[in-house]
């Protein structure tokens, strides 16, 4: 309800009540000409679990399948909460307020979007399995980012020795959401699409921590022109993080990173895997099991 915003403002410069407020769409405040509060608010985003709200108790696998919200982690059946989430949003974020002309353009267009999860996005391509222009499909996704089902992951292009990429990623904000999309089914380690899902959890993380700690570290992402990538950069190129759903790490898992340190010599490397225990390479590459990786991200992500 953007207009409440007028009543906040004058009650917080009149008689100095203090307010907290929650809502979901974002989008909804910043179209409607709502009073932004004058820089008096500070905004805070609730992400969905992670490990450390879950405790010693997080099964990977099932976060992995069912998502990061805390009634479709704990269910049995998430199929039937996730095809509610997803058709709540298209009615009431999108429909409900005339975000797009054809609403089942658009649902076809988040079923394309989430086949692309944590890649480089070419507008031209899903306009072409949607039925309309690369133009509109860059504003649907914009949707997607104002209504935090997704954000953008910036390309590290800073002091370059090498010819890099320079355009953003996309991850969906809730796994779950995109094996529904996705049409994923049920995953296991070992298979491409939970290795997918493991490097949307690995940032998952990251995003939740650094927003929660308040760490304010840029993250982005590093990759040359060759195709040869490093899946996460932590600040400026201090931490970079490979994300592999890998019970045995070899060295082709590590190319990436190994071509990184030409370019970046000082920065940390690490792969986040499913090894059981911690190890280090020759070169200093440092194996890391998922559960060591949460419980030190606080070395990982700093401000």
């Amino acid at each position: 309800m953007p207009a409440l915003l007028d009543e906040v403002h004058w009650l917080h410069e009149h008689r100095k009540i203090r307010f907290a407020l929650c809502g979901s769409s974002a989008r909804k405040v910043r179209r409607g000409a709502a009073n932004l509060l004058g820089g008096r608010a500070v905004r805070y985003e609730l992400r969905g679990l992670t490990a450390a709200e879950i405790g010693k108790g997080v099964d990977l696998v099932r976060l992995l399948n069912h998502g990061y919200l805390p009634t479709h982690y704990e269910s049995d059946r998430p199929e039937r909460l996730l095809a509610s989430y997803v058709g709540d949003y298209l009615k009431e974020e999108v429909a409900a307020e005339g975000l797009v002309r054809n609403l089942p353009v658009f649902s076809a267009f988040l079923n394309a979007a989430a086949l692309s999860d944590g890649d480089l996005v070419n507008f031209a391509n899903i306009g072409r399995d949607c039925g309309v222009s690369g133009h509109t499909v860059k504003g649907h996704f914009s949707i997607l980012e104002d209504t935090l089902l997704g954000r953008w992951l910036p390309a590290y292009t800073r002091r370059p020795k090498r010819r890099v990429v320079a355009a953003p990623k996309f991850y969906f904000s809730d796994v779950g959401v995109v094996n529904y999309l996705a049409r994923r089914g049920r995953m296991q380690p070992g298979g491409e699409l939970f290795g997918k899902a493991f490097e949307n959890w690995v940032l998952h993380e990251l995003l939740a921590f650094n927003a929660y700690h308040e760490s304010f570290a840029d993250l982005s992402y590093w990759r040359l022109a060759s195709g040869i990538e490093v899946d996460f950069v932590v600040g400026q190129m201090d931490v970079a993080i490979e994300a592999k759903a890998s019970g045995r790490i070899t060295a082709d898992h590590l190319k990436g990173l190994r071509h990184l340190r030409a370019d970046h010599p000082q920065a940390r490397r690490i792969v986040v895997c499913l090894e059981p225990k911690r190890r280090v390479t020759e070169d200093g590459i440092e194996i890391v099991p998922a559960s060591v990786f949460t419980a030190e991200l606080g070395h990982l992500v700093a401000g």
